[in-house]
């Protein structure tokens, strides 16, 4: 994908973050509850993949993926900010780098859009969230593909930043865009690069194993859960 597409699609990705988050500006206690789930979703995932937060190898991609990718860390904040730092990224940042942020942004607003569903479906049940109405209201929801894209994206953010890593000057190419960033108001989006960048370049032997594992479970447990099979919620590491 050239840079140009990557450009017009960060674009797109940030006028899709500024109408969604429209509504965390106007409502305290929608935002309030969606802390809720996204602290008991956090939960979940330390759980399913407690095997990898302990071992040597996956640890710090482990904690990179729920911290930023799934955790409660919103990278679109800052929408015009990203807009007028744009041209800066697209000129230092090579096409994986790019790719990189094109696909976190998407995660992050898809995930937005379906944990808001998700705050609607539970209601007054979201400060007191069990597993029975946690899936209940997943089901409510619904929406099979887009939860089927969300895995996708940690898939492909997963290839991206095990690419990000194998190429040459990528460490003196963020370095450049720290100022920048800074600057504009961006040292998260900053950090979550230089993160992820770190993390998957420990990984002895690559990502492909790591992210394997990860997507394989989550499309699992999005299986079990719109088949009714609540279990999924509970099931540990098998090691």
């Amino acid at each position: 994908m050239s840079k140009e597409t990557l450009h017009d699609l960060l674009l797109a990705e940030i006028d899709r973050s500024a109408a969604l988050r429209a509504r965390f500006a106007e409502d305290a206690s929608f935002s309030e509850r969606r802390a809720f789930l996204r602290s008991w979703q956090a939960a979940r995932l330390a759980r399913t993949h407690q095997d990898l937060l302990e071992s040597r190898r996956f640890h710090a991609a482990a904690e990179f993926f729920l911290v930023d990718l799934y955790g409660p860390k919103d990278l679109s904040r800052h929408i015009e900010d990203v807009r007028r730092i744009l041209p800066v990224m697209t000129k230092v940042l090579p096409e994986s780098g790019l790719t990189t942020v094109a696909h976190a942004m998407e995660l992050n607003i898809l995930s937005e859009s379906l944990d808001g569903a998700m705050v609607e479906a539970l209601s007054a049940d979201t400060a007191t969230i069990t597993d029975a109405t946690y899936a209940a209201a997943y089901r409510k929801v619904g929406r099979a593909e887009d939860r089927k894209r969300q895995i996708d994206l940690i898939a492909l953010l997963g290839e991206a930043l095990d690419k990000l890593t194998h190429q040459r000057f990528i460490g003196a190419a963020l370095k450049m865009m720290r100022k920048p960033a800074e600057l504009a108001g961006l040292g998260e989006l900053q950090g979550f690069l230089e993160r992820g960048y770190r993390a998957f370049g420990v990984m002895r032997g690559g990502a492909g194993e790591f992210v394997s594992i990860v997507v394989a479970r989550e499309r699992a447990i999005v299986k079990g859960l719109l088949a009714g099979d609540d279990s999924v919620l509970r099931q540990r590491p098998q090691s």
